[in-house]
């Protein structure tokens, strides 16, 4: 019986992927297998030892201690793309919301008093100060493009906007669903520097930390509308209300509200709403728990940020995980130990990803307690799973 930690309230949608004859699921747990959850902070958490994977319904992994991980030799996995279709409609809600002045006007609308007559009076005189643009002959600028930022892309392009997107490690799945007459640019400043709109989906590391800055405004069209449902502290917040002040920058919709900017006249707020939808949230539930329990029973490895993706389709009834330092050796040293044991080799896979590497075989016979722990005691091994 498999057992799983919750830290947050996970779609049953995704819990009813873990049978309930082979997983036990709860929100307290001693000696969990290993958790689940959305946006709880993990980094001051006692994380038990008996955890193997961890699994975010959800993408950005921030508040997960993923270096600690590592270090333990345990998986994080999260779940890219699930909620692509949702983050897609807020940003073009946004583009709507910024490029029309609605939320400016409904606020306008709510604060109209007196008979009706009065009210169509003030309505017809202050309407003009909330004429806005039409979406279509704009620039849409996109920086990254993953399953997010290439749904957006092609969206914009179908509402006859002219679409520029920048991403130095797109993969090749991205490119073959992003639309061909999407443009593509030499980096971000050459990106900034054409666009009336630009729109963020990157995650915040220290190269994309205030990506918009003071500088960088300087240098881009008037008027423009930034769009933030990344990431809180890609965009440099106090530059960006310096220039709405100064009237460079048009507007500013954001997922992120401060004191700063709640209640400034261009900015929309949104209390992070991206994934916030149904199917969204069960979406990202499916996808992790299939990917926690494949790894639990299996060993394979899919969307997971600090391994290597590893599948090996299961033909013997013996395997065992190893996850281990990528150096020198190791397969040699592992194999010798499965031989000294007299276990025969069925199927190898190995795979590597920066600092670490990780190893699935499959034998012809069990594996004993003894064997696993030679492998474990290994200089460089760090986890050691019998499947």
């Amino acid at each position: 019986m498999y057992k799983i930690l919750t830290l947050n309230n996970i779609s049953i949608a995704g819990l009813e992927r873990l049978p309930r004859d082979q997983y036990e699921v709860a929100s307290e747990m001693q000696h969990p297998d290993a958790i689940l959850l959305r946006s709880y902070n993990m980094h001051d958490m006692d994380i038990p030892e008996s955890v193997r994977a961890i699994g975010r319904a959800g993408a950005g992994v921030n508040n997960i201690p993923v270096d600690k991980m590592s270090q333990r030799g345990v998986p994080v996995f999260n779940a890219p793309g699930a909620n692509a279709n949702a983050v897609k409609e807020l940003v073009l809600a946004g583009m709507l919301m910024a490029a029309r002045n609605l939320v400016q006007g409904w606020n306008f609308a709510r604060s109209l008093s007196g008979d009706d007559s009065e009210i169509s009076k003030q309505v017809e005189s202050g309407k003009k100060n909330f004429a806005g643009m039409e979406l279509p002959g704009r620039t849409l600028g996109v920086i990254g493009l993953g399953a997010i930022g290439v749904q957006v892309a092609n969206a914009a392009q179908a509402l006859g906007m002219k679409v520029i997107g920048y991403d130095p490690d797109i993969t090749v799945q991205s490119a073959w669903q992003m639309s061909s007459d999407v443009e593509q640019a030499t980096g971000v400043d050459d990106l900034l520097s054409q666009v009336d709109f630009v729109t963020f989906h990157v995650p915040l590391v220290d190269g994309t930390r205030h990506m918009i800055n003071a500088d960088r405004l300087r240098s881009m069209k008037d008027n423009v509308v930034l769009l933030n449902f990344s990431r809180n502290g890609i965009i440099d917040d106090e530059a960006v209300v310096k220039a709405l002040d100064e009237g460079k920058v048009y507007a500013y919709v954001c997922d992120f509200p401060s004191n700063l900017l709640k209640d400034h006249p261009r900015v929309v707020t949104l209390p992070h709403l991206g994934a916030s939808t149904k199917e969204a949230e069960d979406n990202c539930a499916i996808m992790v728990a299939d990917e926690i329990r494949d790894y639990l029973e299996n060993g394979n490895v899919r969307n997971s940020v600090n391994f290597p993706k590893v599948y090996m389709k299961r033909y013997a009834e013996h395997r065992i995980a190893i996850v281990n330092e990528n150096v020198p050796n190791m397969l040699g040293q592992i194999s010798t130990t499965l031989a000294d044991a007299g276990l025969n080799i069925v199927d190898m896979i190995n795979k590597s990803r920066g600092d670490l590497a990780y190893t699935l075989v499959d034998v012809d016979s069990e594996v004993s307690t003894g064997c696993a722990d030679r492998i474990a005691a290994t200089e460089g091994v760090l986890a050691v799973r019998v499947l």
